[in-house]
């Protein structure tokens, strides 16, 4: 494994083009400006080097050197820690943690359901597509309050929001009037020159103008 991953002089990303969890990290690289080589795999064009470094076989994997990263949260903490400037933790070990359980949540109640969205089953999309719309409505008077997610800086949080709000339309969710807040939220996230920038082909022609 150590041997593959050296021959590696540049970080590289190997991201498919649809999943949001993938394109938070992205948005986490494009925050921080690192120079890095994503490779975007598209099918189950699955490349041989990540068979022989990631033993799960997944996609999302992160390559620096002789380190090999498979899973997206402990990417985007590395990536946060390796490189930290701008900070997008708390540096507070309280509010570090806060952060930390607020991420949880939004995989746990949000990314959990995107896999069913594109489920044969039309009861498990309709429903998944009814727990997000109902969990971000409810979530929506937080972003009245703050520019961010529960925060008056941008976070690893607002990272992980990005994606899945940038995709609603593609999922065919339509938030109510009373989500106004979210809503204004989700185009500040947009208009980051770093969310700009971290966009897949993809994903820039799966967004409504």
């Amino acid at each position: 494994m150590t041997s593959v991953a050296n021959r590696r002089s540049v970080m590289v990303l190997y991201s498919d083009t649809v999943s949001p969890i993938g394109h938070a990290v992205r948005i986490v690289l494009a925050e921080k400006d690192i120079n890095v080589e994503v490779n975007y795999v598209t099918g189950n064009n699955l490349p041989e080097e990540i068979s022989e470094i990631n033993p799960y076989n997944t996609v999302l994997t992160l390559i620096d050197r002789d380190l090999v990263l498979y899973d997206a949260q402990i990417m985007m903490e590395y990536l946060d820690e390796r490189f930290p400037h701008p900070p997008l933790m708390p540096v507070d070990p309280v509010a570090r943690a806060s952060n930390r359980q607020l991420r949880y949540r939004v995989l746990q109640d949000l990314y959990s359901c995107v896999e069913d969205l594109d489920s044969d089953n039309e009861l498990s999309a309709a429903n998944a597509k009814k727990n997000i719309k109902d969990h971000l409505t409810a979530i929506s008077a937080v972003f009245a309050q703050k520019p961010y997610f529960m925060s008056d800086e941008y976070t690893l949080i607002d990272c992980c929001m990005a994606p899945l709000l940038w995709r609603l339309d593609y999922y065919g969710i339509k938030l109510p009037a009373s989500a106004k807040p979210l809503q204004k939220y989700a185009e500040s996230l947009f208009e980051r020159e770093p969310f700009k920038i971290s966009l897949s082909e993809h994903e820039r022609e799966i967004k409504s103008p």
